[in-house]
């Protein structure tokens, strides 16, 4: 049976999800949970994920959520897949799982939480909380300096000094991609004193095209709406592609 993976694309961790999935060459079908509409917690979606969080997959009869847990699993199960992404190696392996663990204390927590308390709340029916946004962005700026200072540290392009990605590459990538919804002004003074990360980005998005850009269009449709809804912006200066938000202003 087809591997299914119930995600929505303005999750950031769905879209690592898709993209590993399509870069690997893995038949899968993209059945969408709409957030939005609060899907997630449908009692048809919450029997494949209890706790009504995206992405899950279900393969057969075996059912997996927790993005991580999910990428690891596609690396080791699917035939195919490149050795960088999760390699063999052991001490290679628990290196990129150190990785993932600090994302979702650190870098998630800050990055999910600003764009969250800044932006998104209304969509999801909750107000939006400038002091945790605040808070958010205290821990998302340490976090980015950690990926600088230790992370990206190597000779190699991209984490743990890697000349490939790997799927802690992806998951974080992904999660730094979110900030492409808030304010223009704002995500240029967050992005901005990390030239090391801006490259690192723009480095895993070329090691992943066509799919990281057609994966992440949703996001960028999105972005031109929320312009729309803020008074100190112009609409004239929505993006609508990657690569001039990643070059501009920054």
């Amino acid at each position: 049976m087809k591997l299914k993976v119930y995600a929505d694309r303005m999750s950031q961790p769905s879209r690592a999800v898709i993209i590993f999935c399509k870069v690997n060459g893995i038949d899968f079908e993209e059945i969408r949970i709409d957030l939005a509409k609060r899907q997630q917690l449908t009692p048809e979606f919450k029997e494949i994920n209890p706790l009504g969080k995206v992405p899950a997959v279900v393969d057969g009869r075996f059912k997996l959520f927790e993005s991580h847990a999910i990428l690891i699993y596609l690396a080791t199960v699917f035939p195919g897949v490149a050795d960088h992404w999760y390699p063999a190696d052991l001490f290679k392996k628990a290196k990129i799982q150190s990785v993932l663990d600090w994302h979702h204390s650190n870098l998630r927590r800050g990055a999910a939480g600003y764009v969250l308390n800044t932006v998104l709340a209304p969509a999801l029916g909750l107000p939006l909380n400038p002091q945790a946004a605040a808070e958010a962005e205290k821990v998302l700026t340490s976090s980015l300096s950690k990926i600088e200072s230790f992370w990206l540290k190597g000779r190699g392009r991209f984490l743990l000094g890697g000349n490939q990605p790997s799927i802690a590459d992806l998951s974080l990538v992904c999660e730094i991609m979110q900030l492409e919804v808030v304010d223009e002004e704002d995500r240029n003074r967050i992005l901005g004193p990390h030239k090391k990360v801006q490259q690192w980005i723009e480095d895993t998005r070329n090691a992943t095209i066509p799919h990281f850009d057609e994966v992440h269009k949703l996001l960028f449709k999105a972005k031109a709406r929320l312009k729309k809804q803020l008074p100190k912006e112009s609409e004239t200066e929505t993006q609508s592609s990657f690569k001039p938000t990643i070059h501009s202003k920054m």
